[in-house]
């Protein structure tokens, strides 16, 4: 165990000596009363710098429709069921039944424990329940995450080396593609960013019919990083504030098979989440609409913009439909 308390400045490896908390994690390191993880890493600074950006005025929608992926890619969830009722002839009011992560999400805080430890910065079972704010995605919509968004197009980078991206095997994506993307466009993460991978895995996923995406669900196969202890670290070493991705899981599924997570993440089988979320505190992005960010990007190159996410503000939500934007 590092000698001392930690705080924001502790190396990866300091985290990763921790016999308080999970190694890797960083519980304690963040003010507990916000409960807003590494969300608290994009403040004022970051948002006045990220501000500055706003050049051209385009407005660019981070989302798929509500009702997009169906069947959605998680056996659990379905398709919203949209109600219009009407009082009296001049009047229309609706309803939505749906399921908060079936679209372009925000994994909150409680979407997944640590193994052996509870919930981000150690809260019990017992208040993770309806009712109760603790951890609750609502955090990021009082304070939404605001940023520079850094655009990473891991697809242009692999087409570049001749190594397209072939998403019906579902790739295994890993650190070294993010810093490919990252030399290609000449750009750096810096503390506080909010970062966005493009692979183009949703457009080619919402470009099949209805029997191929259901076969892919089937497979539960789709394109994502290596379940491998060099995605934490990375996002640990450039103090991302959000991590997002146009792909399901952000993770490869399946699994990889020498996932380094096997002891740490039993019950599905080695995934990369409770590292993501439950140790590190990081709010994560599935299936956002990049396409149009990415190709605005790559028109003037400028991969740098301000970014606003503000989840449903739903006391106590696991997670959230990202109701995120760029504007460039």
């Amino acid at each position: 165990m590092p000698d001392g308390p930690l705080d924001v400045t502790a190396s990866y490896n300091d985290l990763l000596r921790r016999g308080d908390a999970p190694p890797g994690s960083t519980w304690g390191l963040f003010d507990p009363a916000s409960e807003r993880g590494m969300a608290d890493l994009a403040g004022p600074e970051q948002v006045l710098a990220a501000a500055s950006l706003v050049r051209t005025g385009e407005v660019v929608n981070l989302d798929h429709g509500l009702a997009a992926f169906d069947p959605p890619m998680a056996r659990a969830r379905q398709a919203p069921r949209h109600t219009i009722v009407a009082g009296h002839p001049q009047s229309r009011d609706d309803s939505l039944d749906f399921f908060l992560q079936a679209s372009s999400q925000v994994d909150g805080l409680r979407h997944r424990r640590a193994q052996d430890w509870g919930f981000y910065d150690g809260h019990a079972d017992a208040q993770i329940a309806v009712g109760s704010p603790t951890l609750g995605v609502q955090r990021w919509a009082e304070r939404p995450v605001v940023g520079r968004g850094v655009l990473l197009d891991v697809a242009a980078a692999r087409a570049d080396l001749g190594a397209p991206l072939d998403h019906a095997r579902g790739e295994v994506l890993e650190v070294d593609d993010l810093e490919a993307a990252a030399r290609r466009q000449d750009v750096a993460v810096e503390p506080g960013d909010l970062v966005l991978v493009h692979t183009g895995w949703a457009s080619w996923y919402l470009a099949l019919d209805r029997k191929a995406r259901t076969e892919v669900r089937d497979r539960r196969c789709a394109t994502g990083f290596a379940q491998r202890r060099a995605l934490p670290r990375w996002l640990w070493d450039h103090r991302v504030a959000l991590f997002a991705t146009d792909t399901f899981a952000v993770e490869r599924l399946p699994v990889v098979p020498d996932t380094e997570f096997a002891g740490s993440a039993v019950d599905d089988a080695g995934m990369m989440h409770q590292e993501l979320i439950a140790s590190l505190g990081m709010p994560l992005g599935e299936l956002w609409r990049l396409d149009a960010l990415a190709t605005a990007c790559a028109q003037d190159q400028r991969w740098h913009c301000l970014v606003v996410v503000k989840p449903l503000h739903l006391e106590g939500g696991v997670g959230s439909p990202a109701n995120a934007t760029a504007l460039r």
